[in-house]
């Protein structure tokens, strides 16, 4: 038998060895031919595999406030990070009242967490980010990652600080960071658009339960004609706490989604705010715009 192709069968060593000549190019091609189907199936395996670890319903990426002890809203404006302690307060806890020991209100201007009082300048704050980051603080090294990004509290803006910092994060696993990434090569902020390399950060972000990611993830699927492809991504959205309802009615609307789809969403959208609402937090975002939570 030929050791090469195993298709031709000789009757000795003496046949083989004449014929070799004339088969050497059909022997070629037809290995070739195997190796590039072989390929292809690794190809197809290895997506596969892929898609089953970027579709699956990944944990909430923000655990429960350490106050109140329910679940952080996905919405960040419905949380504060506390550079004094490294906690993630929300929005509801931060701006709950404090009484005195005679039950009258009192000024906070304290960490609820640590009761450390609230920096008072720019500069304050980035020294405190600087000792959390000293210790690993993923969180810190996103939020001075966006001071340099928009230029805030007396730091320069600078796209490479902001992204080194985001690298930094997420490699500490900060899935909000990846997401940032996945947005500088969307837009060509600090780097040159890449496509391709914003949707590798996006699915980083993604697989790691970043809701804004997989939001982002279904609106590239949908630009692309991959309409089950975006529904699956913005179905997992919803469920993890992004109000993507609108894009679910839409597909629906075009046809590429089903009523049951669009019901399973509003339920999965309805559990999340079950488990996120509180009469704090409420009552913080009837009083502060910008805390809004949901």
């Amino acid at each position: 038998m030929c050791n090469k192709c195993k298709q031709v069968r000789y009757c000795n060593a003496a046949c083989k060895k004449k014929h070799r000549h004339k088969h050497k190019k059909e022997c070629q091609e037809y290995v070739r031919r195997a190796a590039e189907k072989h390929n292809e199936e690794l190809k197809i395996a290895a997506e596969l595999l892929h898609d089953k670890k970027l579709f699956k319903q990944p944990p909430p990426h923000h655990e429960d406030c350490p106050i109140c002890f329910i679940r952080l809203p996905t919405l960040n404006s419905g949380w504060q990070y506390m550079s004094c302690c490294g906690q993630l307060i929300c929005s509801g806890c931060a701006h709950a009242p404090v009484y005195d020991d005679r039950g009258n209100e009192v000024d906070n201007q304290k960490c609820p967490f640590c009761r450390t009082p609230h920096p008072k300048t720019g500069k304050e704050v980035v020294e405190r980010l600087k000792k959390r980051i000293e210790v690993g603080d993923a969180v810190a090294l996103h939020v001075q990652g966006t001071y340099y990004h928009y230029g805030l509290n007396v730091l320069l803006q600078d796209y490479t600080k902001a992204l080194e910092l985001y690298h930094r994060a997420g490699e500490l696993g900060y899935a909000v960071a990846y997401n940032n990434i996945g947005n500088a090569y969307d837009f060509g902020k600090g780097v040159e658009v890449d496509k391709e390399k914003a949707r590798h950060y996006y699915e980083l972000a993604a697989m790691m339960g970043d809701a804004m990611a997989r939001y982002n993830l279904g609106n590239m699927e949908v630009f692309a004609g991959n309409m089950d492809r975006a529904l699956k991504h913005f179905m997992i959205a919803v469920g993890d706490g992004h109000n993507s309802l609108d894009k679910i009615k839409k597909l629906y609307s075009h046809g590429y989604a089903t009523k049951e789809d669009y019901t399973k969403a509003l339920q999965a959208y309805q559990v999340y705010l079950g488990v996120i609402k509180s009469a704090q937090r409420d009552e913080a975002a009837a009083a502060y715009e910008e805390d809004r939570y949901y």
